[in-house]
């Protein structure tokens, strides 16, 4: 794509690769590799990067179009409940929920989009439909809505703590209680941009846990709730007591335990999401049994202990096992019968807390 621009007042008199960057919107650095190119040039004369734009000369770009690569799909993500206002999904590990930079794999939005699922145009430009996330590392139950109605009210459920998340986490050593409260806020580590910490400057957080099963010494399985919703928040409370989840070296976890349960990222898994649907205002439970991987080192961590595991009721969940505690049978629910046991099963879990 070739065209000519006369060299505007204000940028006469500049270098060169500054003029670029500022009349293509674009870095200093890009502005000076399309220079060296010679996508970027002054008509009828040479010029380097580092010369100056001088009044009544003419630029000429030729810039060449970059093909990008298809954004990758993710086949294996399951959709486990849709209607015309919401589609919640059972994201993979390793799918993002929305593109961003320097990220290259699947997503869940590009996904959906490309099975032909509409999505509401409110939210952020990439961000279209979005309310909550689940971070590309945590699988597990995610929510995106279709309709316009439904990302209003879902995004008010989601901000004043209306809906119920429950995951659970494999954690390192033997928790005293039985069942407590994190309150701690977290914000972004110091030390890098990807790590967070619990820092007296953070957003307030606060994660409510209860133990499900028990690994002697060495590890405990405890079904949590979130009334907040920070970036890796249960990663960092966890690790901020001394429990890193198995399998998160980021966060302090023992990368001997990891290869030896075959784990290759955090156990943690988004197993139920309940809401207030946002048309017919009847409560809606979704469930998700655990991944391969998280289900194969569970295994293995129970093989280990056998004789002395102490298990509260079984917490294997089903794909696709949704309820309607106000109206069961009335087309609130899909699924409902076909369900394996994922712990003791409350009509409406945690709406006590």
């Amino acid at each position: 794509m070739s065209r000519l621009v006369s060299a505007p007042n204000a940028l006469v008199g500049k270098r060169f690769d500054v003029a670029v960057a500022k009349m293509l919107g674009i870095s200093r650095a890009k502005a000076a590799d399309l220079i060296e190119s010679g996508q970027a040039r002054v008509l009828d004369r040479a010029i380097a990067k580092s010369g100056t734009l001088m009044a009544g000369e003419t630029v000429e770009f030729d810039l060449v179009e970059e093909q990008r690569a298809p954004e990758p799909i993710a086949d294996d993500m399951a959709i486990v409940y849709e209607d015309d206002d919401v589609v919640v999904v059972d994201k993979p590990v390793g799918v993002a929920a929305h593109a961003s930079v320097g990220w290259t794999g699947p997503t869940v939005l590009g996904s959906l989009l490309d099975r032909g699922v509409r999505i509401t145009s409110y939210g952020a430009a990439g961000r279209q439909g979005i309310v909550s996330r689940l971070d590309v590392g945590t699988s597990g139950l995610m929510l995106v809505c279709k309709s316009e109605l439904a990302y209003v009210e879902m995004r008010r459920q989601f901000a004043e703590h209306e809906v119920v998340k429950t995951y659970h986490a494999l954690v390192q050593g033997g928790l005293r209680e039985d069942k407590a409260t994190i309150e701690a806020p977290i914000g972004r580590a110091k030390v890098s941009d990807f790590r967070f910490c619990v820092t007296p400057s953070g957003k307030p957080a606060v994660t409510h846990w209860d133990v499900m099963e028990r690994f002697g010494s060495e590890a405990t399985l405890v079904s949590v709730n979130l009334e907040t919703g920070r970036t890796h928040q249960i990663r960092v409370h966890f690790s901020s007591i001394g429990h890193p989840l198995v399998g998160d070296p980021m966060y302090g976890a023992n990368p001997v335990l990891s290869e030896e349960l075959g784990l290759e990222r955090q156990w943690l898994h988004a197993t139920q999401l309940e809401f207030r649907h946002p048309r017919t205002h009847v409560w809606t439970t979704v469930k998700s049994r655990y991944p391969a991987d998280l289900s194969r080192a569970l295994d293995r961590m129970r093989a280990r202990h056998e004789p002395e595991a102490s298990a509260m009721p079984d917490a294997v969940g089903m794909i696709g096992a949704v309820d309607s505690a106000d109206a069961r049978g009335s087309g609130g629910g899909v699924g409902g019968d076909a369900r394996e046991p994922l712990e003791e099963e409350p009509a409406v879990a945690a709406a006590a807390r």
